[in-house]
């Protein structure tokens, strides 16, 4: 069995409806007519097939338009979904960046906190690693605190663990300051006398001096302290401690 199209249908019952008339009055119409007759029908049929045509491609013109429109919307539900995971993507990227540069950051300081720093000791340009200046700023800490015992003990110990310090020098002068501050001269002295033999250039040297003479003052040896204070003169003749020595000196006389 063979299927008639809707548009089939519609042309067979437009023929119908013309042929009717026609058929109904055979009789009474010549060739001519018939012919006429005939050519109206191919005409009227015609222009129900160029209205056909006309409705069914608006049809499907319609009917692609709607079918653009819901793939249109259907991609841009899912732009706008992949927007979204950029953006989420972007802000992990972010993050991490920042993460990762703290990170660095972190690792940079931790490991300034543990590599020798180069700075600048008594004038000097020096690297020091970080348990040495703990070390010396521990003792120093002890002396400020008037804990001169313990200083002296700390300062020793500095001297001995860091030989080739660049705070050799004041670790030398403030064991010296040490056994001052508690009045042993016995032990200021050597200790003094150490910082001038291998630091003569050191800031502290002339008032090193200066308190080797003070001690021999206070243990009663007159000569031992003038000597003491002429050298200091002599070596350190513009510093502030050789004032001081002359001042002493004269009243040693």
């Amino acid at each position: 069995m063979k299927f008639i199209s809707v548009r089939q249908t519609i042309l067979i019952a437009a023929l119908g409806v013309a042929i009717l008339p026609a058929v109904s009055s055979a009789g009474i119409f010549d060739d001519d007519e018939a012919r006429k007759a005939i050519l109206d029908l191919r005409s009227k049929v015609d222009a129900v097939n160029t209205r056909l045509d006309t409705k069914l491609e608006t049809k499907a013109d319609k009917s692609s338009a709607l079918d653009l429109a819901n793939q249109n919307e259907l991609l841009s539900a899912e732009i706008a979904k992949l927007r979204g995971q950029i953006e989420v993507l972007m802000n992990d990227l972010a993050n991490a960046q920042r993460r990762q540069q703290d990170f660095y950051v972190d690792l940079d300081n931790r490991l300034r906190k543990v590599e020798p720093q180069r700075m600048t000791v008594d004038g000097k340009e020096a690297t020091v690693e970080v348990n040495e200046q703990r070390a010396f700023d521990s003792a120093l800490t002890l002396f400020k605190g008037a804990e001169y015992k313990n200083s002296a003990a700390a300062f020793s110990s500095f001297l001995m663990n860091y030989p080739q310090s660049a705070y050799a020098g004041s670790a030398q002068y403030w064991l010296g300051s040490s056994y001052y501050a508690q009045r042993d001269c016995k032990n200021t002295i050597p200790a003094m006398q150490q910082l001038a033999k291998l630091y003569p250039d050191h800031p502290k040297t002339p008032d090193a001096l200066l308190n080797v003479a003070g001690c021999y003052g206070e243990l009663k040896d007159k000569n031992a302290s003038k000597k003491a204070l002429e050298s200091l003169i002599t070596r350190y003749p513009d510093t502030e401690a050789a004032q001081a020595a002359k001042s002493r000196l004269t009243a040693l006389k």
